[in-house]
């Protein structure tokens, strides 16, 4: 289904009236319009038209109307619809009625950045792996187990779930290469299979709607909220990223004591160097800064390594015969993030770092948590922002994610940003009540 030909007669075969065409806003939330088979046919030519000014992020009033122009690469049958009338979706383009892309689209951001790693010879490649907590309800965060890592349950409602979601998800063309129950309490996670990373950040978007959908068609509620339980691990997406070069792992170098390329160890400095400019689109939310503390398997210093899994950066250790695999694992994005703007930020950092020939530091081995500020210090380790506040001021100062962004993403995500965390900061909480509120 590469063609809009192809789609037609699919969808003439198949008896497909409802056509979905899907979108995201700049926050990464899924959008949809309903087409019936009879419009397809101009929906591929002209595009359909909607208010981009009700779309968080979108256009203003004054110059609202877009188009949603599906790309037919993306066309699938909606599985959990195929028994009854069959109903499609395709992701869209979104363009001015002009014709001209839209600059606040956030596939057309990552598509600019793919290309710009085309044009130095490059394909950025991504893995994500996806995790994220069952819980009985939407209205209170109450686990459906008590189960750890790897943990296989008798009677499972969640690993029932999770194996029908893995099923949908293969049938939908999104290869799982592994799932399974997480660190904490009714945490599960789903790793998508790489791939190039305009495919993957339409997977992303199917993989949350389809986990969301079979959770509530199954009586319960799955959310990627960053850090839904106190006291317990978050869910993270740690990114595996690789560029490949006429078909070949440019991360790789059989030469190397290490095995790794100096494009890899470029790509990794500029990650590294930019870290805390592009947090605010990795970890969008208040929450995500929540995850983000020592002790709970996710990172908090910038820093890479081997095999330390409380860096920012782990390279997995080299396999004789591998090569493809030779790969930089960040850790630090989260699975509530838009992930065009995501992937996009990450690779133009990694860009970056080749282009202007960054010098990789030295790997920490040793558990960071458990270092003190000197030999942090020594080693000259910086953090990641430890609120949406801080991380909302590095971006605001950061030429690199004001370039790849663009203007009117920059500004209107910048602002959302701001809104939200003058919301937190103003609320008084049930913590400050209980302590304060008879005591002081």
């Amino acid at each position: 289904m590469d063609t809009k030909e192809s789609v037609i007669k699919e969808i003439r075969e198949k008896k497909i009236d409802i056509i979905q065409l899907w979108f995201v806003d700049i926050l990464g939330f899924l959008k949809t319009i309903s087409i019936s088979d009879r419009e397809i046919e101009a929906a591929f030519e002209f595009g359909k038209g909607f208010d981009g000014s009700s779309i968080t992020g979108f256009a203003e009033a004054e110059e609202s109307d877009l188009l949603a122009r599906p790309d037919p690469s993306t066309f699938c049958i909606l599985p959990w619809h195929a028994n009854e009338h069959p109903i499609a979706r395709m992701y869209c383009d979104i363009f001015f009625p002009s014709g001209e892309p839209y600059s606040a689209d956030p596939r057309s951001v990552l598509k600019n950045m793919v290309t710009k790693a085309e044009s130095m010879g490059f394909e950025y490649v991504v893995g994500p792996e996806m995790e994220y907590f069952y819980f009985k309800s939407a209205d209170a965060p109450e686990v459906l187990d008590w189960g750890g890592y790897f943990e296989l349950i008798p009677h499972d409602l969640a690993d029932s779930i999770r194996n029908k979601t893995i099923r949908i998800l293969e049938g939908m063309g999104i290869p799982v290469e592994a799932s399974h129950h997480e660190v904490a309490p009714s945490q599960h996670e789903i790793d998508i299979r790489y791939c190039e990373a305009l495919e993957m950040a339409d997977r992303v978007i199917t993989s949350r709607m389809v986990i969301k959908e079979l959770a509530s068609m199954n009586g319960v509620h799955a959310t990627f909220m960053p850090k839904p339980l106190e006291r317990v691990n978050g869910s993270g997406m740690h990114t595996h990223q690789s560029l490949f070069k006429e078909g070949e792992n440019a991360f790789f170098d059989p030469n190397s004591e290490d095995h790794l390329s100096l494009v890899a160890r470029q790509f990794i400095a500029g990650q590294l160097k930019h870290a805390r400019e592009f947090c605010c689109v990795t970890n969008q939310w208040v929450n995500s800064f929540k995850r983000l503390v020592p002790g709970y398997e996710a990172p908090v210093y910038i820093s890479w390594a081997r095999k330390n899994r409380t860096a920012m950066i782990r390279v997995p250790d080299y396999r004789p015969g591998n090569e493809e695999a030779t790969r930089a694992e960040i850790r630090n994005p989260d699975p509530a993030c838009n992930p065009y703007l995501a992937f996009a930020v990450l690779l133009a950092a990694g860009l970056r770092g080749i282009e202007k020939g960054y010098e990789l530091s030295p790997a920490v081995e040793p558990n960071i948590y458990k270092m003190g500020e000197v030999e942090r210090a020594q080693r000259r380790m910086g953090n990641l922002p430890v609120s949406l506040h801080e991380a909302h001021r590095e971006m605001e100062n950061s030429e690199l994610v004001r370039e790849v962004l663009g203007e009117h993403i920059f500004s209107k995500f910048l602002v959302n940003k701001e809104r939200e965390w003058e919301e937190y900061r103003t609320q008084v909480t049930p913590l400050e009540l209980r302590k304060g509120l008879s005591s002081l």
